[in-house]
């Protein structure tokens, strides 16, 4: 990814607690942070962002994703699912991607 933009990737973990529970338990996002070393243009194009993924046979949903942008200022821009956005050095993408839906119900 850096190789190939002006990008620095600061933060990638996996996104704790954001799968649906479930007798399996739906996958767990990941939250990324990416600076920006150059103005460009961001598109992003994601889902889940309104309506959390959904569980099945009784699987509860997993959390719906999120997205910012932090300008080099310290502003906090929200972002939409879909958008098309200019950025300037400094600016930090934060994205937070859906979990999975839970399968089956929960055993507890």
């Amino acid at each position: 990814l850096e190789r190939r933009y002006p990008v620095r990737l600061e933060h990638f973990e996996l996104r704790q607690n954001s799968g649906g529970a479930g007798k399996w338990q739906g996958g767990e996002g990941v939250v990324r942070r990416l600076r920006f070393l150059e103005p460009m243009t961001l598109s992003l194009l994601t889902s889940h962002r309104h309506i959390p993924p959904y569980g099945m046979a009784g699987g509860h949903p997993g959390a719906s994703g999120k997205q910012w942008l932090e300008r080099a200022d310290g502003f906090r821009h929200p972002l939409d699912a879909c958008t098309r956005t200019e950025v300037e050095a400094g600016d930090l993408l934060h994205l937070e991607t859906p979990g999975g839906g839970g399968y089956g119900f929960p055993l507890d």
